[in-house]
């Protein structure tokens, strides 16, 4: 029986959802997670669990690749088992060093799963109905860090920490044999040949192209400083501000702005254009970073709890706005080499984001003075080339 748009819709936000749930679900557990490795109560080792696994997005530029060759069910069915597997195994990983492996196993996994039901959803749409068919999926995945560390806790009051590492395993588990409902959406007569010398000239092509490298910078340094807040939040407010009983209000409560924040941002770009909207964006992101800067060098670090995570509030609602626009914006020159470009943007954003948003959430240990002068400094970076565009302005929708 062919499923149907309302369920095609459910399972592909269910799909998207396991690289959410696969990080905030279990950002509460990372006390009881030091506790059982024996480390000291102010560790930042367990923000690495984080970023192992944006880091294990690296592999996205080969299943884009192989998702084109050989049709998008083959790799989305070796996705679900890597993200299974990963997940388990980092669930019971003897070490530390071995639950990092296993997480960046789990990423390889979300990193398939995420860019081939993208790929379905714009095999299957075209045009508005595409935009609204992401718009529906989107408003479902945006959800997902509002509820997840909610359900982390009730996990933790009932059962350990191990319990909460398994739930995204096993509610991938459910949505793969869902998946099983799925056809194919690559017709063989559409899928590419795998060439490699084509695919590293088209390589070349993208990398070579400077409006596609300003904006993929923008949203690389950007999500530097989204993955270093997410993995770091936990400690910032259990341990630095010692209020851990909040946790997931103040999480949950960021993350409710942030999927306003992205509502919002669709009516701005309707309205005045990507590229106007992502230069107020980053304007009133650079402002922002830049008094809670003077505010931490006049009060000293950490800054008064209430403005520090008002202005985190403010600063990830426009990480999170801005992310849409510079993508499209990278883009927009690509032409028919946009499968190609989106799986080199999706891997820089994710690996190098991540892996500077590490750098950081290492510095992070009695104080968030690291965090918030690389609010300023990032907000410096993405004015500084948002700005340098000089391209005349296009009218909305042209």
């Amino acid at each position: 029986m062919k499923m149907k748009p309302a369920e095609f819709i459910a399972l592909s936000a269910c799909t998207m959802t396991l690289t959410a749930l696969g990080i905030d679900i279990m950002l509460p557990a990372f006390g009881e997670l030091r506790e059982h490795f024996g480390l000291r109560p102010g560790s930042t080792a367990p923000a690495q669990i984080i970023s192992f696994f944006f880091m294990g997005q690296v592999v996205q530029i080969i299943f884009g690749a192989l998702s084109d060759r050989f049709g998008r069910l083959s790799i989305l069915r070796v996705g679900f088992p890597l993200y299974i597997m990963g997940g388990i195994a980092a669930a019971f990983a003897p070490s530390l060093e071995l639950m990092l492996a296993a997480r960046f196993v789990a990423g390889m996994g979300a990193s398939a799963v995420f860019m081939t039901t993208i790929a379905g959803v714009r095999d299957r749409f075209v045009g508005d109905q595409m935009a609204r068919t992401m718009s529906l999926i989107f408003t479902i995945f945006l959800f997902t860090p509002i509820l997840a560390p909610f359900l982390g806790l009730a996990i933790l009051s009932v059962s350990s920490w191990q319990m909460v590492f398994l739930t995204p395993p096993l509610f991938a588990v459910i949505v793969f044999l869902w998946s099983l409902r799925l056809e194919e959406s690559l017709p063989r007569e559409q899928r590419s040949v795998l060439n490699w010398i084509s695919i590293s000239q088209s390589i070349r092509k993208v990398i070579s192209n400077r409006i596609f490298l300003r904006y993929t910078g923008i949203t690389t340094i950007l999500f530097a400083a989204l993955s270093s807040y997410v993995a770091s939040s936990e400690h910032i407010i259990g341990e630095i501000y010692g209020r851990p009983e909040l946790f997931a209000w103040i999480f949950a409560g960021i993350g409710l702005m942030m999927s306003l924040c992205a509502l919002l941002n669709s009516r701005l770009s309707s309205r005045y254009g990507a590229r106007r909207t992502i230069r107020w964006l980053l304007l009133i992101y650079t402002v922002v970073g830049g008094l809670l800067l003077l505010y931490a060098f006049s009060f000293g670090d950490p800054p008064d709890m209430h403005l520090f995570f008002i202005a985190v509030a403010l600063l990830m609602a426009i990480n999170i706005a801005v992310e849409p626009n510079s993508s499209a914006l990278a883009l927009e020159p690509m032409g028919n080499m946009a499968g190609m470009a989106s799986a080199i943007y999706g891997t820089s954003f994710f690996f190098i984001g991540a892996s500077l948003g590490s750098v950081i959430s290492h510095l992070l240990v009695i104080g968030v003075f690291p965090l918030v002068l690389s609010f300023f400094v990032i907000g410096l970076i993405t004015v500084l080339l948002v700005f340098s565009d000089r391209r005349p302005l296009s009218r909305p929708f042209s």
